[in-house]
């Protein structure tokens, strides 16, 4: 499969959507190995397993994704009558796109300041793209929202590497991709504009924005004196250049033609330093060093962790490096003006990874006492490091990672101001917001001495008097919104909160107030929430379901009777509760102390004593298909709560010859079900548990909608017959599945005063061959795009409809958290 041509700033190209995605919501594989306390892994694991699955059979063939396709098959006729519909022409989009505040939440595996403008600043992130510092107003502006970044491109939101132009404060370089898909390729993305309008290329090896050492670098590094010239230390190829400013590409195949797997999470070249901090010259620096990752380096045979060239990378010789450091990782070094290299060396790679670590002064020369050692830790690993000024004045920060709890005598950043000779603790035990554990890249203002920053799994921290006995610290995320949400759902009209937030590594929360981080939620703590839902009649009933990460990791639930101010634990769990850790679980309340809940791979159980004990209902067991995790899609209808709706998707798509979609209904409150619609032969067609949705209208008994990540189905009769709505189709390539899904949310909300439908439908879906979010005002006789070619977020995986104003729909993007539109 190919990329197709470079993405212009035009209408959105659908074939160049291909093959985008299975990780960032996307496909996950594990490296149970990498991370003592895996924030975005995890999250994005389970994201992973509510759309799509875990497949390691399919690892070489499955790259592409969610809303990209990591569901789908061949086409098959609907059930029922077809209807085509008309899509209107644009100009009712929403008018503006917000994001809900909660304030990082996910790991920033970057921080890049432009090397002669101090006021510019970017952040990059494992899976929510790029941000643009804004001093202006102390927020971060998202850059990578629009085109090049919608439905089937999720994966490009993970960000490995960023390069700013040294001679043109205005360009920006980004290299995007995950290698977990199969090794397929990344795209590099080029701005002119400091992001707000970007091209792409294809790159000719993988990119792996959120694998293991994924905050290592920069991977992607410009000539400072001939900007037209880069280079990029992959993971899996060596090393490549490019003299077109990133046009074409070639490997350095002088360094090592090594080609390795990219099954095991790979590390490869790490980074590359010029020896030279000159601007815009024109001619070419000579000088320069190749950081090699120990698996890199002994696939290729190659001698050291450090490599020179001073012929442009014509040719590379050793450079060997103290014998304590010989085989470890260099996750960061700077060059400072007078010519000296700090360099970091650690024993393990990985965000958070442990020690040994050290930090050596390096002068560029080959020989006895060409290193001094300035310092070394046993207790956490080294991760980022960053330098002020020269010499014995030298002020150095370093990250130290892998340090976990409470903070009484931690190393978490240590500060130098007499070059290495001595070092104290500034931000263990301080005052104000302190994180420890991911700090892999940490920054001194360029501008200001007394101003460090560094990345963490949760986001970015800073103090702005480092030189303070006892600094004080405070998070820097206002606007950068990096929660991965596996759910969403809106309570009826006139509720006290306006959603409730089921998300990845953040737990379950009650919102309900838009512009204020909410504090309503059964674990503030290291935790997931898998689904939630109320009683229609009784919203401050709400039961939440999800997994405990912080002890052991088991699926748990909780209920709140007064909307989220206080919570209870379930006190039993329903069988196949405890282990059902994956995204696919499934909650549907119909009243007060009533629960039916759907562990993903177990029979749904329900409760009528609010969890005191549970009973099987007599939906089938679902069996695993290939590792794809599953589970059925339930609903409550609101008109009449006695009814209630089962769907099961069939599996994956691989699977669509040896079973079949089932659609079921229970008129007795989801005791006992019976099978209202098997599509088998016909549609939905057999995909994931994620790429499926299913709506029903409060106002009408028995009027239920369905995506079944292809199409769009409506019944009116509940469930016993369906319409299929033409309208949404998939975008399909050379693969059994889609390259974008045609159909992946659908919610209701709100109805337009004097509309003839009770409730406003939307859609994420593709219509006519773009992908996008729609609207329909007439139970879909006629559509409109909801959003537009800036608002795509990386695809959008949920969708929640608000009940108290017309045109708000609550969304979440691909790591950007939850969005909001007026």
């Amino acid at each position: 499969m190919e990329d197709g041509p470079p993405l212009i700033n035009v209408d959105w190209k659908p074939k160049e959507s291909h093959d985008r995605q299975l990780k960032g919501e996307g496909m996950w594989f594990s490296h149970s190995n990498i991370d003592p306390f895996p924030w975005k892994e995890d999250r994005m694991k389970r994201q992973y397993n509510a759309k799509c699955g875990v497949v390691p059979a399919l690892l070489a063939v499955l790259v592409a994704g969610v809303v990209g396709g990591c569901g789908g098959g061949a086409s098959s006729p609907g059930t029922g009558v077809s209807t085509a519909a008309t899509v209107q022409a644009a100009g009712v989009a929403a008018t503006s796109w917000n994001s809900v505040k909660w304030g990082g939440g996910g790991y920033v595996n970057g921080l890049v300041y432009h090397p002669t403008n101090a006021s510019l600043l970017y952040a990059r992130t494992d899976v929510g793209g790029v941000y643009r510092w804004n001093a202006a107003d102390s927020t971060w502006t998202p850059i990578t929202d629009g085109l090049g970044f919608g439905g089937g491109e999720g994966r490009y939101h993970d960000v490995e590497s960023l390069a700013l132009d040294p001679s043109n404060d205005q360009k920006v370089y980004i290299a995007t991709g995950d290698t977990v898909t199969g090794g397929a390729n990344g795209r590099l993305y080029i701005s002119s504009d400091r992001g707000n309008n970007w091209t792409w290329v294809s790159l000719p090896f993988p990119v792996g924005g959120n694998d293991n050492g994924r905050a290592v670098g920069e991977r992607l590094k410009l000539d400072p004196t001939n900007p037209s010239t880069m280079f990029y230390g992959s993971r899996t190829a060596g090393l490549w250049k490019s003299t077109d400013s990133g046009q074409t590409w070639a490997q350095v195949t002088s360094l090592s033609s090594t080609t390795i797997s990219g099954s095991s999470s790979p590390i490869g070249v790490e980074h590359l330093m010029f020896d030279n901090s000159g601007v815009g010259t024109g001619q070419t620096t000579w000088i320069m060093y190749a950081a090699i990752a120990p698996d890199y380096a002994s696939a290729a045979g190659l001698t050291s962790v450090l490599y020179k060239s001073v012929n442009g990378g014509a040719s590379w010789t050793p450079v060997p490096v103290p014998t304590q450091a010989a085989g470890f990782h260099i996750p960061h070094m700077v060059r400072t003006n007078d010519g000296m290299f700090y360099v970091v060396f650690n024993k393990n790679a990985g965000q958070g990874a442990s020690g040994p670590g050290y930090l050596y002064k390096f002068g560029g020369t080959v020989g006895n006492g060409s290193w001094t050692l300035l310092s070394s830790s046993n207790q956490g690993g080294y991760g980022g490091v960053s330098v002020y000024g020269t010499g014995s004045n030298a002020r150095i920060a370093l990250g130290v990672s892998g340090t976990w709890g409470n903070y009484g005598g931690m190393q978490v950043v240590q500060l130098s101001d007499n070059g290495g000779q001595s070092w104290r603790e500034i931000e263990a035990g301080m005052p104000g917001e302190t994180a420890s554990g991911w700090v892999d890249d940490i920054e001194i203002d360029p501008a200001n001495r007394d101003h460090v920053m560094h990345v963490h799994g949760g986001g970015i921290v800073e103090t702005w008097n480092a030189s303070a006995a006892t600094p004080t610290w405070a998070n820097k995320v206002n606007n950068l919104e990096e929660t991965a949400t596996l759910a969403l759902t809106t309570p009826p009209a006139g509720a006290t909160y306006k959603f409730i937030n089921s998300s990845g590594d953040i737990g379950t929360w009650v919102d309900s107030d838009l512009a204020t981080r909410p504090t309503k939620g059964p674990m503030n703590w290291w935790s997931s929430g898998n689904s939630a839902d109320m009683a229609w009649s009784d919203p401050q009933y709400i039961a939440a379901v999800g997994v405990d990460n912080a002890n052991n990791h088991v699926g748990v639930g909780h209920w709140s009777g007064d909307g989220g101010n206080t919570w209870t634990k379930f006190a039993t769990l329903p069988t196949g509760a405890a282990a059902g850790t994956d995204g696919a679980a499934n909650v549907a309340v119909t009243s007060r102390n009533n629960v039916i809940w759907a562990p993903n791979d177990a029979v749904p159980s329900y409760t009528t004593n609010n969890g005191a004990s549970w009973s099987a209902t007599n939906l089938p067991a679902l069996t695993v298909i290939g590792g794809a995790p599953r589970s059925y899609r339930l609903k409550v209808d609101r008109k009449n709560p006695n009814k209630v709706y089962a769907y099961d998707s069939g599996g994956a798509w691989w699977n669509q010859w040896s079973d079949t979609a089932h659609f079921w209904y229970s008129a007795d409150g989801g005791h006992t079900f019976t099978e209202r619609t098997s599509f088998k032969a016909t549609s939905p067609m057999v995909t994931f548990f994620g790429n499926t949705s299913m709506a029903v209208n409060p106002n009408v008994e028995g009027d239920v909608w369905l995506a079944d990540g292809n199409a769009l189905y409506h019944s009116v009769d509940a469930g016993a017959t369906w319409t299929k709505l033409t309208t949404f189709a998939s975008i399909w390539g050379s693969n059994n599945w889609p390259d974008v899904q045609g159909a992946t949310a659908v919610t209701l909300g709100k109805a337009a005063a004097g509309s003839p439908y009770s409730a406003a439908v939307y859609v994420v879906g593709v219509v006519n061959g773009k992908w996008g979010v729609y609207r329909s005002d007439d139970a879909g006789a006629t559509w409109t795009r909801f959003n537009d070619d800036a608002h795509q977020f990386g695809g959008i995986y949920h969708l929640a409809g608000d009940w108290n104003t017309y045109g708000r729909v609550y969304a979440a993007g691909n790591g950007r958290g939850v969005l909001y539109t007026n």
